[in-house]
């Protein structure tokens, strides 16, 4: 996975991360807002005019949603660690130049260790079941399990535990394990 990875996972952190937020209320995804002067407000209701809103107001930084987002619904991020280095690595990235070493392991892992957990228990998802290789899983799961890289297991897995336990087989015994028992947790059978 090239850097450019690591710009579009911490993207889409970031926007599930805003999209929790909104769910909350839509004014919770900015750290500042245009002033009530008379150029921001829509003539005809009153109230803050969107362009304005998109012209002027400020989203909540990548490095401040964790907090915001457990202040407004209780929700914390798993492996904050990881969390936190990650967006240092894509800042670095998107700043300055990409790191001189692979950096597709450490995006697996924030996937699937950081981004999956959270659309799970945020909205059903599994990160799993948006791969787009040609075969869903056949692929994807292997080298996850290689890596050992834990992640959600679909419910819509086709194949069941016996599949789940086949495409593991590359990982570590204790991996395996952890796998199996998610697998039952998420009702794959």
């Amino acid at each position: 996975m090239a850097p450019i990875g690591v710009l579009q996972a911490a993207h889409a952190c970031e926007i599930f991360l805003k999209a929790r937020l909104a769910q909350e209320h839509p004014i919770l995804i900015f750290e500042s807002l245009p002033k009530s002067t008379a150029e921001c407000v829509n003539k005809t209701t009153g109230l803050l005019d969107f362009e304005s809103l998109l012209e002027k107001g400020h989203t909540i930084a990548y490095s401040e949603l964790p907090e915001k987002v457990w202040a407004a619904t209780g929700k914390k991020i798993n492996n904050i660690k990881l969390y936190n280095d990650f967006g240092k690595l894509r800042n670095s990235i998107q700043h300055f130049a990409a790191p001189n070493r692979d950096v597709s392991l450490l995006t697996s892992h924030f996937i699937y260790e950081v981004i999956d957990p959270f659309i799970n228990s945020e909205w059903g998802m599994c990160a799993m079941d948006y791969c787009d290789d040609s075969e869903q899983y056949e692929y994807l799961i292997p080298i996850l399990a290689k890596r050992n890289v834990y992640f959600t297991v679909s419910p819509r897995m086709y194949g069941g535990l016996n599949e789940l336990t086949r495409l593991i087989a590359d990982g570590t015994t204790k991996y395996q394990r952890e796998m199996i028992l998610r697998g039952r947790l998420t009702g794959l059978v």
